[in-house]
């Protein structure tokens, strides 16, 4: 089986690493026999201290080898913070966003290959072969090639101004309203190497439950990566981000907001409209005036664990096998 998933962020991160949990739990499971691939968003990325940084491609690759600090969901685990503090010492700013000694080894590196002239793809494929993510059957791959960044359009007392995503999500922690939120770059970008090849060969495409204004919906917007996913002959089921029509963490309510959208599991759906075909929601969410045409199952969605998250990817997982088998039927 080839699995597609469009990821950014923990909650993307924690998702893949149950599918992985729930693949891999029978005792005769072959890790060879079914093929992950884990499309990442690239538009949180910035530049800090001369270095780029891929926050979401960094929190899939820590998190699936064993290297997240699982408490906070992103950075390394065991992290210590002296570079930054010297840093600070210098005056060097920003000082809003917190890397970690460990943490600066990764963009050591990964700027260091793209100084050389490599793309990040490529540099992302050298990454990830230190986390064990090719051993694990799984590939990673940037949405994009190229620069992607969000950037938040907010009003304050320094009058309408853009700032980056970052600033807004973790300076400001979204709690200035959005007034728009644009994907610079985004006329200029192509999908990168293999995108659209794991979408349209996929047998199986899964939306976790990752923010699907700034992490989804940014990958999507990247040029004919939503035709992909419409045109594939694979079901798509996603997994909504919301429980009891709130976020788990972070703030989804607050992007949602910015494009208008109301803050529930139907609305979420409604992004989707032109190619969802199964939708996971929590429980809470069940008794929703749901389109006829969209096959919705409803459960438990905390992913309080990986055992949780691996039962919630397996339910993903068997209804995307029902939308199949319905249609081999038809």
């Amino acid at each position: 089986m080839r699995i597609t998933a469009i990821a950014g962020g923990v909650g993307g991160a924690r998702f893949v690493r149950g599918l992985l949990a729930h693949l891999h739990s029978s005792p005769d499971a072959d890790r060879r026999s079914t093929e992950v691939t884990v499309i990442g968003n690239t538009g949180d990325d910035i530049t800090l201290f001369g270095l780029r940084v891929c926050p979401d491609l960094d929190t899939v690759m820590y998190t699936l080898g064993g290297g997240i600090d699982d408490a906070q969901g992103w950075g390394r685990e065991g992290e210590t913070h002296t570079v930054q503090g010297e840093l600070a010492a210098y005056g060097a700013q920003p000082q809003w966003f917190g890397l970690g000694d460990r943490d600066f080894a990764t963009h050591i590196a990964r700027s260091q290959l793209l100084g050389l002239g490599m793309p990040l793809s490529q540099v992302t494929e050298v990454l990830c072969a230190r986390w064990g993510l090719p051993e694990q059957g799984v590939r990673l791959l940037p949405m994009t090639d190229q620069s992607v960044e969000t950037h938040v359009v907010i009003e304050d007392d320094e009058g309408r101004r853009a700032i980056h995503f970052q600033e807004w999500w973790v300076r400001h922690q979204a709690a200035i309203a959005a007034q728009q939120i644009v994907a610079v770059g985004m006329e200029r970008a192509v999908a990168g190497p293999g995108v659209l090849e794991a979408i349209r060969d996929a047998d199986v495409v899964l939306l976790p439950p990752s923010n699907p204004v700034v992490s989804i919906g940014i990958v999507l917007g990247v040029p004919g990566v939503r035709d992909a996913v419409r045109g594939t002959r694979a079901p798509v089921v996603g997994v909504s981000p919301l429980i009891g029509g709130r976020p788990v963490r972070g703030h989804a309510d607050a992007c949602l907001a910015a494009i208008g959208v109301d803050t529930t599991a139907l609305a979420v759906a409604g992004l989707y409209e032109d190619f969802l075909d199964g939708w996971l929601v929590d429980t809470a969410d069940a008794e929703a005036a749901w389109p006829a045409r969209l096959a919705v199952r409803s459960r438990p969605l905390l992913m309080s664990d990986v055992d949780a998250a691996a039962a919630i990817a397996g339910a993903a997982l068997d209804l995307a096998v029902e939308l199949q088998g319905d249609r081999a039927s038809a």
